[in-house]
């Protein structure tokens, strides 16, 4: 229960208002540490419920503490996206509900100025991108000598998104005595322990996942296909045939992303897209059809599915497959959340079968393939596999084959090659350069005084 980790009532009752009356394992791990002063390094899965986690002690921290009415903003909450962004500031303004303190936001694709605006009053709690933030340092933002706790949340995904100079750019700005708790969905990536070791002073580390587990609540299954024409025949099928409430499609690429939309639509299925290519406002236009209902399948590239708040996906597809198994992760993190039911549904072509070996022996895992009927591929795998699934090897006769093959034609290639006027001129003695020939024009005695320098007549 909540009310033993000692929170205030005005947060009991923004807990009860949402009706969560339990903790999540995240939530019960981390916040009894945060809350005893430490600075934390949590790996926790996708839909886990880690807002909350750093939230709640957040909160708590700043309404108990005896803080000078002339303060500036005292926690910073950095995401790697502006939908995240959005997203927190959701969660952040509900369970301020019933306290007066206030929370503002600084992300790309608003107005800069207005933004501006709304820093100089000094919110208690800010959430940020990080691009956007240091431009507002850049430009005139004071630092935040008065800031208690910073929060990285994904920070694996600013990392691959480049924001690592940005954020410890932004973390010099921040005050000394600060508290920093970093949220990941792995810690093992490159750079996570690096950031870690750069901004955090002695974490208390936290892994509720070892990064490669799959969730058991999430069916994940595998549909071989020929191509991309194949693909898109195939998932209109799935999409026309399968019951679902809303299903999350992703690509790897942004042109991909508006190409399969338009395709689908074509096929009169309700589609949207989110990437990075689009305004703000057009991505608040999809996502606000997609919570109306109007929308019932939406494409997206990674980025752009970052922080997309969206409840009762029940279907994730990778049209296009992860490029590796944390990407993987972090897709079909989208359903199956809060212990419900999830589906996976990853197409694989004959160039993504490795990508889907690798993610498999990432996640210590193996997906079941099946087909849609009517729809199905000529392709079914490499031609030969072991039973470990990886592809064979030639036979042994093969192999030989092929050595003989190779030292015949080494021994060809070695060969010296014999041409008929060399045939013609074996056994003559071959003159020295300098001798000129007998008929050129020199008598028998030049030659011989020439052949025989130290004679009288040389000298």
């Amino acid at each position: 229960m909540f009310s033993q980790l000692g929170l205030d009532p005005r947060l009991i009752k923004a807990l009860e208002a949402q009706t969560i009356t339990e903790p999540t394992e995240v939530q019960a791990a981390v916040m009894p540490v945060a809350m005893s002063g430490k600075d934390l390094l949590v790996m926790s899965e996708t839909g886990s419920g880690k807002t909350l986690s750093f939230l709640l002690p957040l909160v708590q921290q700043l309404l108990t503490a005896e803080i000078p009415r002339t303060a500036g903003t005292l926690a910073l909450i950095m995401a790697p996206t502006r939908e995240l962004a959005k997203q927190l500031l959701k969660e952040t303004k509900q369970m301020l509900k019933f306290t007066h303190l206030k929370v503002g936001i600084v992300s790309g694709g608003d107005d800069y100025k207005f933004q501006a605006a709304q820093l100089r009053k000094n919110p208690e709690i800010l959430i940020a991108t990080p691009g956007r933030l240091l431009e507002h340092f850049n430009r005139n933002l004071p630092a935040m000598d008065d800031l208690q706790v910073l929060v990285l949340d994904e920070a694996d995904r600013m990392l691959d998104m480049g924001f690592h100079d940005d954020m410890v750019a932004i973390a010099a700005k921040l005050g000394t005595e600060r508290r920093t708790w970093l949220f990941s969905a792995t810690l093992s990536h490159a750079g996570v322990g690096t950031l870690a070791g750069q901004l955090t002073r002695e974490p208390e580390r936290i892994s509720l996942s070892t990064g490669r587990q799959t969730q058991a609540n999430i069916l994940q299954q595998v549909i071989l296909s020929d191509g991309q024409n194949h693909k898109q025949k195939a998932i209109t099928q799935l999409l026309k045939t399968r019951d679902f409430e809303q299903a999350l499609v992703f690509t790897n690429t942004r042109v991909q992303a508006d190409h399969l939309c338009q395709y689908l639509r074509a096929q009169e299925i309700k589609t949207g897209a989110v990437h990075g290519d689009m305004t703000q406002d057009d991505r608040n236009k999809v996502m606000e059809l997609m919570r109306k209902g109007h929308v019932k399948v939406l494409v997206a590239t990674d980025v752009a599915a970052r922080g997309i708040d969206i409840g009762g996906i029940e279907l994730v597809i990778n049209y296009d497959m992860a490029r590796n198994g944390d990407d993987y992760t972090h897709r079909i993190g989208r359903t199956g959340r809060a212990g419900a039911d999830g589906h996976a549904i990853s197409f694989i072509t004959p160039q993504e079968w490795n990508l889907k070996a690798g993610v498999e022996r990432y996640l210590n895992t193996r997906f079941e393939i099946i087909a849609i009927p009517g729809f199905e591929s000529r392709y079914n795998g490499p031609e030969k596999v072991k039973a470990s699934g990886k592809a064979a090897g030639p036979k042994k006769a093969d192999k030989k084959a092929a050595q003989e093959r190779a030292a015949k034609k080494k021994a060809k290639d070695s060969k010296v090659k014999v041409r008929d006027r060399d045939q013609k001129n074996i056994g003559k003695r071959r003159q020295p350069k300098d001798v000129p020939n007998i008929g050129d024009g020199f008598a028998p005695a030049k030659i011989a005084r020439k052949l025989a320098p130290d004679s009288k007549e040389a000298d």
